[in-house]
């Protein structure tokens, strides 16, 4: 029979088992904590904001192709001038609140786009001009939103589509990362 020469002492085999678990529950406790967070930041990215890259220029100058939107999931109302995600036909889009429910929308063959009878130009650069398939005067309903695009002459938006439900409203843009070779 061979003898060890390393023989430990009951002390020391109990503060080396000691310290094995102890490694072992930290590791355990580590892992739970970047689960942990790795749910917090899912929640967030996926119930509370929403980062999307823009697609085109239909807000431009105000939003231009490639710069990052970051929007807020749990805003309700909406005023005015905001500018909210929606999903239309199947893909998230870009738009300006021009009216809320029950607004009345004009638009004559001048460029001219009034609301409530109130004519509307802010910094927009572009006259709006009225596309076919809407009379106006138009009402709109009561919960939904008429969008604009900024850049009117070039942009697909609620002249084409109509008044935009509240439900397809996803976000409300909250801040404007710009590209500047991302």
């Amino acid at each position: 029979m061979k003898k060890n020469p390393e023989r430990l002492t009951i002390e020391q085999v109990i503060t080396r088992r000691r310290n094995k678990a102890l490694d072992s529950r930290d590791t355990l406790a580590l892992i739970l904590r970047i689960l942990g967070l790795a749910l917090a930041v899912w929640l967030l990215l996926s119930q509370v904001f929403v980062i999307t890259q823009v697609s085109g220029n239909s807000m431009f100058p105000a939003l231009k192709d490639g710069d990052l939107v970051i929007g807020f999931r749990l805003q309700k109302e909406y005023a005015k001038n905001d500018v909210v995600l929606f999903r239309q036909e199947g893909k998230t889009q870009l738009g300006r609140i021009i009216a809320r429910g029950t607004d009345v929308v004009t638009m004559d063959d001048t460029g001219t786009l009034l609301v409530n009878g109130t004519p509307q130009s802010g910094e927009i650069l572009y006259p709006t001009y009225a596309k076919e398939g809407y009379e106006y005067p138009l009402r709109v309903p009561e919960d939904a939103l008429f969008l604009l695009g900024d850049y009117r002459t070039q942009c697909t938006d609620s002249r084409d589509f109509g008044p935009v439900n509240l439900n397809a409203v996803e976000a409300k843009v909250i801040t404007i990362l710009r590209r500047r070779g991302l």
